[in-house]
């Protein structure tokens, strides 16, 4: 899943993408790379980021949206808007990521299931702006997996199918370098739930801490390691900047992993 940001104020590539023809080239390069999904959000969702409103998310991923319809790639919205979500399904996509698990705006849940598109589900402590105050858990692993389960069993109650959704922890949303971590090593026992299961660690904080890299486009060799121990406890999902290099660095885990070769 290339991550594709039409913000002005996203934490790694905020204003590179925001021009839209900057965004649709970009998208076609991330399609041409090897993304099967292209995810468009309007709306940032870093730590202390302020909202959007409704008619500046539609202005700024919708256009975009169109013009990549014809990419070969899923396209997907990242939103917790049901209007943002509805109007990309109008104008091609047929992917809802949904930050806040169908919490916002609950009738995100009836307009997935209308439209038999796939969905995905993140865990987040609070909101973006509040997320990284301090947060707590009693087991960071057992709490995200009940609010995942929670969360994958109302989208089903609602007439989703199972097969369609997919389940993500959010690393990075709501969490320290200590959950980050243990989410991460304890991945199998999210992978249990049974969902699809993403996994998005591209560029983020918690491995600039752990490289000493400051620079957000300088952590994808740190991204390419969280990818492939992900892979192998059972993410099949990896939303990532870097597609080129994630893709290689999958498929020869991807190989290495299978008992029956490449």
């Amino acid at each position: 899943m290339g991550v594709l940001n039409v913000t002005p104020d996203s934490f790694s590539d905020g204003g590179e993408w925001f021009d839209y023809d900057a965004a649709v080239v970009h998208g076609r390069e991330l399609a041409a790379q090897g993304a099967a999904i292209l995810d468009v959000g309007g709306e940032s969702t870093r730590p202390g980021a302020d909202p959007v409103g409704e008619d500046e998310e539609l202005r700024r991923v919708i256009p975009v949206i169109q013009a990549l319809a014809g990419s070969g790639a899923t396209l997907s919205v990242d939103s917790s808007k049901v209007a943002v979500a509805r109007a990309a399904l109008d104008a091609g996509a047929a992917y809802v990521n949904d930050v806040t698990a169908f919490r916002s705006e609950p009738e995100m849940a009836q307009l997935v299931a209308q439209s038999g598109c796939e969905c995905c589900l993140m865990h987040m402590l609070g909101e973006p702006r509040t997320m990284q105050d301090d947060p707590r858990y009693d087991d960071v692993v057992d709490d995200v997996k009940a609010f995942l389960d929670e969360r994958a069993a109302f989208a089903v109650a609602q007439g989703i199918a199972p097969e369609r959704i997919t389940v993500d922890p959010g690393i990075g949303f709501g969490k320290t370098l200590d959950h980050n971590l243990e989410l991460l090593r304890r991945l199998d026992e999210i992978a249990a739930l049974g969902f699809e299961l993403a996994i998005g660690t591209s560029r983020k904080s918690f491995l600039g801490r752990l490289t000493g890299r400051d620079d957000p486009h300088d952590r994808v060799a740190g991204t390419v390691a969280t990818t492939v121990l992900a892979l192998e406890r059972g993410a099949t999902t990896f939303r990532v900047h870097d597609v080129a290099a994630t893709a290689d660095a999958l498929k020869v885990a991807a190989a290495t992993l299978r008992r029956d070769g490449p």
